[in-house]
């Protein structure tokens, strides 16, 4: 264990670019979404190094609620991906297990099917609480995966309903998942997922019903507002499980990513993208530091607060000041 963690930080990235048919590769992946992960204090180190090879790999977002067929599509989806020659990593975010902390589904033992595929990488990430629909670290690992040379990077969330729209500024593509039995249209536009889909897909579309779920989602879309030159999501019906439909699915992701540079739309959401990663990183910092030099300072702005002696802008000034 010792040797593992004293390796140094160049070597790691160096492997982790070697391709994924040296099996050093994939233990150097692993290592280093392991130090996000951890928080390890080497993280900078890490960023820093990755950081001339990053912005390449298109990152693909997965999401729905639970019981739509999320990792029988996205299974369904490397192997369309990979029939194209692309190299494809999979971040699987699941729900933490109460006593570990740990992913609790672990998509890696469901997507069995590329587990001899040197051209795919599958890593199951714990949410560890986050109500995003991600980790924490999805983000940071993404950025070890696109340095570590992936052509597509997919991020299949946790499904937790109207709380999972997390994942649109995140991914270049999103796409949203719906099947039969699991609410129509209205439903849909309650959830927020209107507003965060680049692409609509009815999975298990030899049910009873996928069409009316088709009809009644296109519908829903017709009417939300979109600019002229806006992109159109498309809804397409889809049977993971007999691989039916797939060709069409990587045909419209392919369509969309076209469309995201011609327009300049990537650029900006990858600007965007990074923008929340930096903010979310300074506030984590400046909240590391309260709980090391300030949390007493800040207990006794909280009361003042609390008996009106401050009011709570003064006191934020205070805290930062």
């Amino acid at each position: 264990m010792s040797a593992r963690r004293n390796i140094e930080v160049p070597d790691l990235v160096a492997a982790a670019r070697a391709g994924l048919e040296d099996s050093r590769s994939v233990r150097a992946v692993a290592r280093l979404i392991s130090l996000v992960e951890e928080a390890s204090p080497r993280l900078r180190e890490v960023m820093r190094a990755l950081a001339p090879y990053v912005g390449h790999a298109q990152v693909i977002g997965i999401t729905g609620a639970p019981g739509v067929g999320k990792s029988t599509t996205t299974n369904a989806l490397v192997r369309e991906l990979r029939a194209a020659g692309r190299r494809v990593a999979v971040l699987a975010v699941d729900p933490s297990s109460p006593f570990s902390g740990g992913a609790l589904l672990g998509d890696r033992i469901r997507m069995t099917d590329h587990a001899s595929d040197p051209g795919v990488f599958i890593r199951s990430m714990a949410s560890r609480g986050h109500l995003g629909g991600l980790s924490w670290s999805t983000p940071q690992a993404i950025r070890v995966l696109d340095g570590a040379g992936f052509d597509v990077v997919l991020v299949e969330t946790v499904g937790v309903g109207q709380s999972e729209v997390e994942i649109a500024g995140l991914a270049d593509t999103t796409l949203v998942l719906l099947a039969p039995g699991m609410g129509d249209g209205i439903q849909a536009a309650k959830a927020g997922i209107l507003e965060i889909g680049d692409l609509y897909v009815v999975n298990k579309a030899d049910r009873d019903g996928a069409a009316k779920v088709r009809r009644d989602l296109r519908s829903a879309l017709a009417l939300a507002a979109r600019s002229e030159h806006a992109w159109r999501p498309p809804v397409l019906m889809v049977t993971a499980q007999r691989h039916q439909g797939l060709e069409d699915l990587a045909a419209e992701i392919e369509e969309h990513r076209a469309w995201l540079e011609e327009s300049g739309a990537l650029a900006a959401r990858r600007a965007r993208r990074a923008r929340e990663e930096v903010e979310a990183i300074a506030v984590a910092a400046l909240r590391s530091r309260w709980e090391l030099q300030g949390r007493d300072r800040l207990d006794e702005l909280a009361s003042a607060v609390a008996t009106g002696t401050m009011d709570p802008y003064a006191a934020a000034d205070e805290l930062l000041g």
